[in-house]
């Protein structure tokens, strides 16, 4: 296994909508158990193929950070949900951006285990937040996209200067 290298916004990558996954093959396997270990690396408790470089439909997922059992999700998608909740929020791909965002308070995720076999996770609290936000990454979907307009005004400004400023 390998830590592999976090994609950070503006990457076009992070923008595309993911493809679903075909064949589980050793590759895909392989790519899961690297993300693994990336989220925990990094630290994190989520982490989407396309944050890594990877346009596939492929999430894992630790909310208890103990590195005994983590989600790894191929093609989820979400089929229902229920309530709201407002929690702060950060990623990996959006480092020094932390905000309040709105998510669904209850859902209920579908989709490939790693064997190939359908799962289905009802879920709340943060592991329903998490799983909402890996899911946005697959759809090109960024947390800055989920703030007011004036707060993601002021971040692209402090990037960019940001970015200017490693440049000079």
């Amino acid at each position: 296994m390998s830590v592999l290298e976090i994609l950070i916004y503006p990457d076009p990558i992070l923008r595309k909508k993911a493809k679903p996954v075909g064949i589980i093959d050793a590759k895909i396997e392989r790519l899961a158990e690297d993300m693994i270990e990336t989220m925990y690396a990094a630290p994190g408790i989520g982490l989407a193929a396309p944050q890594v470089g990877e346009s596939i439909r492929l999430i894992v997922v630790d909310v208890t950070q103990k590195k005994e059992a983590p989600i790894v999700l191929i093609n989820p998608e979400m089929i229902s949900s229920e309530g709201e909740c407002f929690e702060e929020e950060g990623c990996l791909s959006v480092p020094n951006l932390k905000e309040p965002i709105q998510r669904k308070q209850k859902i209920v995720i579908k989709g490939l285990n790693p064997e190939g076999n359908n799962i289905q996770i009802s879920a709340d609290g943060t592991l329903a937040i998490v799983l909402q936000h890996e899911i946005d990454h697959l759809d090109g979907v960024l947390i800055i996209d989920l703030i007011s307009r004036l707060k993601r005004d002021i971040f692209k400004k402090k990037l960019l200067k940001k970015m200017n400023n490693k440049e000079a």
